[in-house]
């Protein structure tokens, strides 16, 4: 995972509260909220870049989920305020990797996770409605939206 001055550098910020319906009975961040501010931070850094995804569904392109992990250190709770920082990696064959990082309102680690998405094109009318086909070329305007979120939102890139 790149190092939180590398995310801090090249990332893309989305900032949330946590509120009653991201907790448990306890008032901690429920595990699977975390999956919905990961998807939202990643629709929003594409829309940053210049690239609606309702426009590439609408184009019968999707982005799958096809692996994640999410090591979790230190709990978010009810009211705590998060800022979820992310950065896109170079495309590994199909995958396109993404690494996201929770901060607590204090700044500290809160979780830290890593997102692989493939392309895929949803069936034409008249075929199999569930059949997807993995994308191996990456449309134009998704290949100029990644290159824009491998620089980050201050268009540069640092190694």
């Amino acid at each position: 995972m790149p190092n939180q001055k590398d995310v801090m550098k090249r990332g893309w910020c989305l900032r949330r509260r946590v509120l009653p319906q991201h907790t448990d009975h306890a008032g901690v961040m429920w595990h699977g909220s975390y999956l919905g501010f990961l998807e939202e931070a990643r629709v929003e850094a594409l829309a940053s870049a210049g690239l609606d995804y309702s426009d590439l569904s609408a184009r019968g392109l999707e982005l799958p989920v096809v692996a994640l992990s999410i090591d979790y250190r230190q709990a978010l709770l009810h009211g705590d305020a998060l800022e979820l920082w992310s950065v896109i990696e170079p495309r590994r064959g199909l995958r396109l990797p993404w690494h996201s990082t929770f901060f607590n309102g204090a700044g500290q680690v809160a979780a830290a996770a890593r997102v692989e998405l493939v392309l895929v094109q949803l069936a034409c009318s008249g075929s199999d409605p569930g059949a997807r086909r993995l994308v191996r070329r990456l449309p134009e305007d998704l290949e100029r939206a990644i290159e824009r979120l491998e620089l980050g939102p201050n268009g540069h890139q640092e190694r």
